[in-house]
């Protein structure tokens, strides 16, 4: 069982868990790496230069620069050097303003796991947690690797599942409604976006942890458990992609309403126009001014042209009523 003290999330400091006897202990003073023994996991998160310089020097490491971390060629992303695996690897983050990602640097060598990040994050909250209240016996750094991972999977099946329900949500309105929304349309694009940019980052860790099960500096007996992982990846895959078929088929059938509403404008337009032609035809003769018109001097003959012109937008009105077509 672990032991932790409170305040799990703090931001701006180095975290350091270590294994003492059975139990998982927590130091945030960087000056002790050299005093303690049976070191698991060093979490960098925003540090101070000195600090970030002590845990190198301490630890015989080097950890990238914030523009070589978010660099997105495969030689970047994740590659060896020194017996040590050096992997980046873009993690959703979800704020008020919506989706984003984070990138998380992860160094493993002699057993030890090194993450460097920027700013808090729940995943790492949520991989504490965890191991506070796990039975499991973590041997090296790479058993906090896998938790770590396996609680980012998680998070993300969460995400794909809480999109699926708005997908599901966006549907019913429409069918509901039955009309086009603009407020409909921003949602379905917003929804394609984040779609998108959990994909990526999917991708993202599935091209890492491939390179990593390569690796020979990884033990062999947990490479199982690492493949059961790309697996979970892989259905996070094949999920985010059917809800982006399902925001396109969304789309679609949003873009054939605005085509039906267009029509029907367009088919009203067209009807009244072709009802107004005969009076208009009427009005037309009728108002020549030749002597011969035979109601140019009776009466009776304004009223009678009036009459015309209505009979003849009722005779019209009758002929598309029986038509269908309006």
């Amino acid at each position: 069982m672990a032991n932790f003290g409170t305040n799990e999330v703090v931001s701006g400091m180095v975290r350091i868990y270590y294994r003492e006897g059975k139990q998982i202990k927590r130091e945030t003073d960087v000056r002790e790496i050299s005093h303690l023994k049976a070191i698991l996991w060093i979490d960098l998160q925003s540090p101070s230069q000195e600090e970030e310089e002590w845990v190198e020097t301490k630890c015989d490491i080097s950890f990238q620069t914030p523009q070589e971390i978010v660099e997105i060629e495969s030689s970047s992303r994740y590659f060896e050097q020194n017996n040590t695996i050096n992997a980046n690897s873009n993690f959703l983050k979800i704020n008020a303003d919506g989706y984003g990602i984070y990138p998380v640097s992860i160094l493993i060598r002699e057993g030890v796991l090194f993450t460097y990040r920027s700013g808090d994050s729940k995943t790492f909250a949520d991989t504490v947690r965890k191991m506070k209240v796990s039975q499991e016996t973590f041997q090296s750094g790479v058993d906090m690797l896998l938790l770590l991972l396996e609680t980012r999977i998680e998070s993300d099946a969460d995400v794909l599942e809480g999109l699926s329900r708005d997908i599901s949500n966006i549907s019913k309105d429409l069918n509901r409604e039955q009309k086009a929304k603009q407020e409909i349309l921003l949602k379905i694009n917003m929804m394609q976006e984040n779609t998108m940019l959990l994909r990526e980052t999917i991708i993202d860790k599935q091209r890492v942890l491939s390179g990593i099960l390569r690796s020979q500096f990884f033990p062999e007996d947990r490479k199982e458990r690492l493949r059961i992982v790309l697996k979970d990846i892989s259905s996070l895959l094949e999920y985010s992609t059917f809800n982006f078929e399902r925001l396109e088929y969304l789309q679609n059938t949003f873009m054939g309403l605005i085509n039906l509403e267009q029509n029907q404008i367009i088919k009203i337009f067209t009807v009244f126009t072709i009802i107004f032609m005969p009076p208009t035809l009427i009005a037309g003769i009728f108002g020549m001014n030749y002597t011969v018109l035979p109601s140019s001097s009776h009466p009776y003959g304004f009223w009678f042209s009036l009459l015309l012109m209505a009979f003849s937008m009722a005779g019209m009105w009758f002929f598309f009523k029986r038509k269908h077509w309006i």
